[in-house]
């Protein structure tokens, strides 16, 4: 299973294209789809939008693993997240791909062993899980361990589907 992983900003979204072979997180590709500093937000979401677009076709994932809304410092902040998110759902549901979202203190634990993993922590973790020689931009790092959250619970589920 080809896992496309999105971790949504309205100014940076990460994302991160994973499958696991012979239990092995594999990398694929990972980058940041960076909008334009002091862009209008409706033309930040138009890019990040036409991003993800051009990144499932290239890539062509079997799903999409996504961070999900959590509580978050600000109102304002909160709702540049939710519109970001709202896009990225929108490419892949415009794809009929099958969407797992994930809220961030379930990618620290499964990542990180425990819910208090810090950004830089998960960065270090993800990197080791990959058999990177180098760490990720922190937001690819990010999608890349909503990726492997998401073929982590993959597989939990199919194994716990099998023993009923």
């Amino acid at each position: 299973m080809l896992v496309l992983g999105i971790d949504p900003g309205s100014n940076h979204t990460g994302w991160a294209v994973l499958s696991q072979v012979a239990g092995r997180y594999v990398l694929h590709d990972a980058g940041v789809l960076r909008a334009k500093a002091g862009q209008d937000l409706a033309l930040r979401l138009v890019f990040i939008h036409a991003g993800l677009l051009e990144l499932i076709g290239r890539y062509q994932p079997d799903q999409v693993a996504i961070e999900a809304i959590f509580k978050h410092r600000s109102a304002e902040s909160a709702l540049r997240l939710g519109h970001a998110r709202g896009v990225a759902l929108l490419a892949a549901a415009s794809h009929d791909l099958p969407i797992g979202e994930y809220n961030p203190m379930t990618v620290k634990r499964t990542v990180g062993g425990h819910g208090a993993a810090g950004k830089a922590e998960i960065q270090r973790l993800v990197q080791r899980l990959l058999g990177a020689d180098r760490p990720l931009p922190q937001d690819a790092a990010d999608a890349a361990a909503i990726a492997i959250t998401h073929l982590a619970q993959s597989r939990f589920q199919a194994l716990a589907k099998a023993a009923r």
